[in-house]
């Protein structure tokens, strides 16, 4: 045979794509495939027994319909393309999920229409109902809830929910993935092909789920009803209600069904019952609609009836896979549980590791540490010994220096008792002064009384001196005036003899009493003075506040000794207050109160003094050293 018979022989053929809801094939077809030849290929690409649920859709003019599989494919009105384009799509829904879909690839495939159909809002749903369906579908794509993998935000680029639901809430879509995500970590353990299942066992509650809708009109040109083909049977709807048909028909109410042109009718077993006739827009919809109610009254007779061979091997091999998968599940959980565990116990000794490790290297830097640490110790221990030896000698030089402080302290304490001893031999001294200056001023009142006498008495002697000088009226012989000139005069010579006497004994006593006081006044000035020298040495070593108070109250206790209610005379008062000047002095610059510090010795004013002539003549005229002796501002004696 020649080449060129070869390819006159070949088949010619035509490029399809096939789109299913998780993936895109092509596929080369031959030009005399019918529809069956082409949906059988895509079901053996993708592994799926329960062919009777899909088909293969196409759009044409605007309408969407289904591929025939007992014509050929390029004899349909299929889109003049290149690649001719099909969606693989479940064409009719089961009753019960649960024991219908027996392969994972069918419930699969189920899965992503019915979702794609919830999120696109073909078949409505509550929000609460989303949110659970959101969870499981997070649950068969991401498997188990995993705090440390699912981060918030992982969801972001997730569509789970219809928009017209979060239209419906103000809520934003951290808050939404929230609540997900509480369902999410409810459904740990459950597996992918489980979670799907559940999926859809929710699902298939809902009053749009599995049902075809189309424009019907029980008269010509209008559009009054929906009619609505689901596997239960046939239901007409309001236009403005999709969720509770006015008219049902189930499949096994029905006896006929027949369509001419436009019209269909359908025809209950019940013969008393009404038949129901309506028409459609096009010839071509109410071709489609035959089809959907052919292919749904076939399953759910085939529902009814006793399974094949084929179908029951099917579902014992669907049955013994699940248990396979359950079993394989429970064994991936447990192997997942150990390696979680392992996993952890890794993560534990890591960390304990890491801890040994730290732990030793923070023992190597203690331990490099406490070496310099040692290095450093023992210079400091060599200069502690040489400070030691130092702080032995300062030791001993503080010892020493204590104990002449002691005997320094014992002095002071000797001389403060000693200072004291003689305060106290000064305060009875100033006592005895005191005395002997209240004695002196009785003595003195008594000389004043007795002077006063004195004067009283040459006064009167003055007196009759002049009245005996004077002449005399009476008339008497001149005799007799001698006799009593002599007799007077001889009376008034005893008289002056007399008082002569007295006068002298009154100055001698006086002048012995003087030297007596001058005596005693220079010894009392000596000691005095003794006593302010040692006390000036006392405070200059002390400078203790303490005495001063002592001192001031000594001072005072003299003060009020000279201020009794005689006066002393002016050279005690001058010689007293040139010793309190000096007994002061010292403290000045530690002053104990404001009083203290202001004190002013007021001044004593010399009251100008007059010297009685006839005393002035008595005393004599030699020279001597005059002493002023005043009592009173009157009374003034000159020896």
């Amino acid at each position: 045979m020649s080449i060129t018979g070869l390819k006159r022989k070949q088949p010619k053929t035509f490029k399809v794509k096939v789109i299913t809801m998780d993936a895109e094939m092509e596929f080369s077809c031959e030009i005399k495939w019918k529809g069956k030849d082409l949906f059988d290929q895509v079901c053996r690409a993708l592994g799926l027994r329960e062919t009777w649920f899909f088909g293969l859709q196409y759009s044409t003019k605007g309408m969407l319909t289904w591929l025939k599989m007992d014509k050929k494919v390029l004899d349909q009105d299929i889109p003049k393309e290149d690649p001719v384009c099909f969606r693989f799509l479940a064409k009719f829904y089961p009753e019960k999920v649960e024991e219908e879909l027996l392969q994972e690839i069918t419930q699969h495939l189920f899965f992503l229409q019915v979702k794609k159909q919830i999120l696109d809002e073909e078949i409505y749903c509550s929000p609460e109902a989303t949110i659970l369906l959101a969870s499981y579908a997070v649950q068969a794509k991401y498997g188990d809830y995993d705090p440390d993998l699912h981060k918030p935000g992982f969801l972001a680029q997730e569509e789970l929910l219809p928009k017209r639901v979060l239209r419906q809430y103000q809520m934003t879509p951290d808050m939404w993935e929230e609540k997900i995500a509480g369902w999410y970590a409810g459904h740990r353990g459950i597996a992918r092909y489980e979670a799907e299942m559940n999926y859809l066992k929710i699902a298939q509650d809902l009053e749009m789920y599995g049902v075809n809708y189309f424009p019907i009109a029980q008269k010509k040109n209008h559009t009054d009803f929906l009619l609505g083909v689901d596997a239960k049977g046939i239901h007409v709807y309001s236009i403005n209600n999709r969720f509770s048909p006015n008219k049902s028909f189930e499949w096994s109410s029905i006896r006929n069904i027949s369509y001419s042109e436009k019209e269909l009718t359908i025809k209950p077993i019940d013969k008393k019952a009404e038949v129901f006739k309506f028409f459609s827009s096009q010839p071509k919809v109410n071709k489609l609609i035959m089809q959907l109610f052919i292919g749904n009254h076939d399953l759910f007779m085939r529902r009814r009836r006793v399974d094949p061979i084929e179908i029951q091997q099917l579902k014992a091999q669907a049955r013994e896979e699940k248990a396979r998968k359950k079993m394989e599940h429970q064994r991936l959980a447990r192997e997942k549980q150990l390696r979680e565990e392992a996993e952890r116990a890794k993560e534990e000794l890591e960390r304990r590791l890491f801890e040994v490790e730290d732990e030793a290297r923070q023992a190597n830097e203690a331990l490099r540490r406490s070496e310099a640490a040692a290095e450093m110790l023992a210079e400091k221990a060599q200069i502690a010994e040489d400070e030691a030896k130092l702080l032995a000698q300062n030791a001993a030089e503080a010892e020493q220096k204590r104990q002449r402080l002691e005997l320094a302290a014992r002095k002071t304490k000797e001389e403060k008792r000693l200072m004291e001893h003689k305060m106290r031999e000064a305060e009875l001294i100033a006592m005895q002064l005191v005395k002997e200056s209240d004695l002196r001023a009785k003595e003195t009142e008594h000389l004043k009384q007795d002077l006063q006498e004195a004067r009283e008495a040459e006064e009167k002697v003055k007196q009759k001196l002049l009245d005996v000088n004077k002449p005399s009226h009476l008339p008497c012989s001149s005799s007799f005036l001698v006799d009593i000139r002599d007799a007077s005069a001889d009376k008034g010579g005893v008289k002056l003899d007399l008082r002569d006497i007295d006068l002298k004994r009154l100055s001698l006593e006086i002048e012995r009493e003087r030297l007596d006081y001058l005596d005693k006044s220079r010894k009392f000035e000596d000691r005095l003075k003794e006593l302010k020298s040692e006390i000036h040495a006392l405070k200059l070593e002390e400078k203790q506040a303490g005495l001063l108070s002592h001192w001031n109250d000594l001072l005072a206790s003299l003060d009020r000794s000279s201020q009794k209610t005689h006066k002393t005379p002016l050279w005690i008062e001058a010689f007293e207050a040139d010793f309190l000047n000096t007994l002061q002095r010292p403290f000045l610059m530690h002053p104990l109160n404001a009083e203290d510090s202001t004190m002013v010795r007021t001044p004593v004013e010399e009251p100008s003094l007059q010297t009685d002539p006839f005393v002035a003549g008595n005393m004599g005229t030699g020279t001597r050293k005059q002493i002023k002796v005043q009592q009173h501002k009157t009374d003034v004696i000159y020896i």
